[in-house]
């Protein structure tokens, strides 16, 4: 399946399956720390970039299997690049909803949340997360490098009309890069913001995995304590080692792939270590280890160093061909 991957092991939803709706990378911004590389079509457009209908069989064919869908928690609408680039958003949306009582979460970078059919279409979503990584030009312009056509106060003023029409769970995700936007300024500006805004509550991040450009370097622990400490709305802070809400789930996914396939749908979307895609997956570290070494010795897979530790990325000339269309080895 080219757009569904896992189930994975979420630190913030659980048990969720991972709906990816455009290939790499269709977005309006280019931000710093993106795990998936480069953005490749720089675009601020929105399109039936993929078939609508495919993303939609291929999810009738995942819920064809009744107990692999019984363990899910969550079904976590994403893309790589931005997913409300994406016009069958709603449509998908709408018929996850028809088929299963199970929630729908869509993570979002917030950019196109001023437009209202946009807004319409999410508004059917049980949990929307987006993101606002910066509250003044400079800084927005610097982490995030958007499009020519985003514009950052009508970007917060998309989600100020969103978490005030929105009758779900809003989430807002802030990420912070030492010396780009977290300087006092930066956070005293996001503050305001957040209290427009006004979301459920804030997930505060950093960067953790490794990033596109090297300079966007993580904060600490304690200046993102620090950081929280500048907004009155409860305070997530998530690192990559927060523990996970639950157990890992030992299913091994859903059964129709095998977990070398899995693993490569995962490291497609993101970098991670053994550990985090032993538990993501729910397969044991030596099994996931085995895997990583096999796929790395037919070069699919490189290694990584970020911050001491080892992160397993799709290679190059694999990203290449999986974009075109080649299902993973």
């Amino acid at each position: 399946m080219d757009h569904i991957f896992g189930p994975v092991n979420s630190r913030r939803l659980g048990i969720s399956l991972g709906i990816d709706l455009l290939p790499p990378k269709i977005c309006n911004f280019n931000c710093i720390y993106c795990e998936v590389g480069p953005t490749t079509t720089f675009t601020n457009t929105r399109d039936e970039y993929t078939s609508t209908a495919g993303i939609i069989a291929e999810i009738d064919a995942y819920f064809a299997n009744t107990e692999a869908v019984a363990r899910l928690d969550i079904l976590t609408i994403t893309a790589s690049g931005e997913p409300t680039l994406h016009s069958g958003l709603g449509a998908i949306i709408t018929h996850l909803r028809r088929i299963s009582t199970k929630p729908v979460a869509v993570l979002t970078n917030g950019s196109l949340l001023y437009l209202p059919e946009v807004r319409r279409e999410l508004a059917k979503a049980d949990v929307v997360v987006p993101s606002l990584d910066a509250a003044r030009q400079e800084s927005y312009r610097r982490i995030n490098r958007p499009a020519a056509e985003c514009d950052l106060e009508r970007l917060i003023g998309g989600l100020v009309d969103f978490s005030r029409e929105f009758t779900g769970r809003c989430w807002l995700e802030i990420l912070l890069a030492r010396g780009i936007n977290d300087a006092p300024d930066d956070l005293a500006a996001l503050a305001a913001a957040v209290e427009r805004i006004q979301p459920e509550r804030i997930q505060l991040n950093t960067v953790a995995r490794p990033p596109l450009e090297a300079f966007a370097l993580p904060l600490s622990p304690e200046e993102l304590r620090a950081a929280a400490a500048y907004f009155q709305l409860p305070v997530d802070i998530l690192t990559d080692r927060t523990p996970l809400e639950r157990g890992s789930d030992k299913s091994g996914g859903s059964g129709k792939h095998t977990d070398a396939e899995n693993i490569l749908h995962l490291l497609q979307r993101r970098p991670c270590p053994a550990d985090d895609l032993a538990t993501a997956l729910g397969i044991p570290t030596d099994r996931a280890t085995e895997i990583l070494t096999r796929l790395t010795a037919a070069g699919q897979v490189e290694i990584s160093r970020h911050r001491g530790r080892d992160y397993y990325v799709i290679a190059p000339q694999e990203r290449g061909q999986q974009s075109a269309g080649r299902p993973p080895a």
